[in-house]
């Protein structure tokens, strides 16, 4: 067992500070090759896939991705509740994956809190406000006395906004921001150094989600906290995040500060959120072009991929020919335009001319002809006849009666079904007999 094993196994309790990097930036949580899976077996799902990236102390770094790419998984794995099928996460230096001294496993639940998405599943519906914020102090004794508990949570319930009085209510009788404002506040009074917040906005109206971040912001100015933010809304990331870290089907394939990813989205998946980011007026979120990633553009057959830094802080997952080209467009520091506002005309020209055969049958069966019913007579008929309903198919799929082709498809695929099952009857009476 080597010098750095050792340590690693007698380590039980967390430094002050963690280690620095290059630029002298103190690095709080560091996540190193890790892959999350799920299941055993051939049934076995790779929930995220060698993801690695570091959080810096006092930043909000912003995990974004559509649903389903492992955001709230790699959270959740931070806060040792999905175990690891491979690498590490480190927290100021000291591993806290896998097994680890019940003492530093509680060092790790004290500084490391989580807000949660959902405000109505995460409260206790039986618990009144008081017993959910104080829930962490007494488990930690975190008090000299009742009268300071009292203070602390008094405190923390005016601080997200919040009155006193309301510490003996219970959960339902509050509205989602308030709750989510009651979520906020059990996780600040243990007063960590890092929040992971699940999506902790997707939840709530519109008009409710600006005075929650500018709460988690005033935290962080205030107290020094460190989020890990977790969020598929670009826009809402790009005013709350220093830095940004893009998953996609659980792999990390973009992380860079927060102006410098919107100004040069390198990966085509990047390029694809973005442009994905609504636009107020009405008239150019119409004539707007989305972006479609399709991974089959990458081959990977032979040219394997890396996580490579491209400069300026900025780190993209590519084989050495798209790290080629993401570099050369890095370094042309000409900012890039994943939004693009097509012309009226030149919109009316694509619906009248539709470039994709797939997207052209699609318009034609919105625009039915008159007699084009789809009538159950068309399914009996086809029932009762099921050769000459494949023929009539075929004869109504040219004339784009498409309900009625689709009728004569069904009613002779169920007579054929009905024939062979009335062969198959006979056959089998026929063996019978003959034994």
């Amino acid at each position: 067992m080597s010098k750095e094993n050792v340590n690693e196994v007698r380590a039980s309790s967390l430094p002050e500070h963690g280690p620095l990097d290059e630029n002298g930036r103190e690095i709080l949580l560091s996540l190193k090759n890790v892959d999350i899976t799920f299941g055993k077996g051939e049934d076995a799902v790779r929930a995220v896939q060698d993801a690695t990236f570091d959080i810096y102390k006092g930043e909000t770094f912003s995990l974004v991705g559509e649903s389903g790419s492992g955001k709230t998984t790699v959270g959740r794995a931070v806060i040792r509740v999905n175990p690891l099928a491979a690498g590490e996460i480190r927290y100021k230096g000291v591993r806290i994956s896998g097994k680890i001294p019940r003492s530093l496993d509680r060092e790790v639940i004290r500084n490391v809190q989580m807000v949660f998405q959902d405000p109505a599943a995460s409260l206790n519906e039986r618990a009144t406000v008081d017993y959910i914020i104080s829930e962490g102090l007494y488990n930690f004794h975190l008090f000299k006395n009742e009268a300071d508990r009292v203070r602390k949570v008094e405190t923390m319930i005016e601080e997200v906004g919040l009155l006193p009085e309301h510490l003996t209510r219970y959960p339902h009788e509050f509205s989602g921001g308030q709750r989510q404002r009651i979520g906020i506040a059990r996780a600040m009074v243990m007063e960590p150094e890092l929040v992971v917040a699940d999506e902790p906005i997707s939840a709530l109206d519109v008009s409710i989600r600006a005075q929650v971040l500018n709460l988690m912001k005033k935290f962080q100015q205030e107290k020094g906290i460190t989020y890990l933010f977790i969020a598929h809304d670009l826009s809402v990331v790009r005013f709350i995040s220093d830095r940004i870290g893009v998953i996609y089907k659980g792999r990390i394939v973009e992380v860079a500060e927060a102006e410098e990813l919107f100004n040069f989205p390198l990966h085509p998946y990047t390029h694809s959120l973005i442009s994905a980011i609504p636009i107020p007026d009405p008239e150019l979120e119409k004539n707007k072009v989305l972006y479609t990633y399709d991974p089959s553009i990458h081959d990977y057959s032979e040219d394997k991929p890396e996580f490579v830094c491209v400069g300026h802080d900025h780190y993209v997952y590519g084989n050495k020919k798209e790290i080629q080209e993401y570099k050369a467009v890095r370094d042309g520091g000409v900012p890039l335009k994943p939004i693009k506002i097509l012309a009226p005309g030149e919109v009316a020209e694509k619906r009248e001319k539709p470039e994709d055969p797939a997207a052209a049958r699609e318009e034609e069966m919105m625009v039915h002809p008159t007699r084009d019913t789809g009538s159950i007579w068309y399914k009996i008929f086809s029932f009762i006849l099921p050769l000459l309903g494949l023929i009539a198919m075929a004869v109504f799929n040219h004339f784009h009666h498409f309900r009625n082709a689709r009728a004569c498809k069904k009613g002779a695929v169920a007579g054929l079904l009905f024939l062979a099952a009335i062969l198959l009857l006979f056959l089998l009476l026929i063996v019978l007999a003959v034994i």
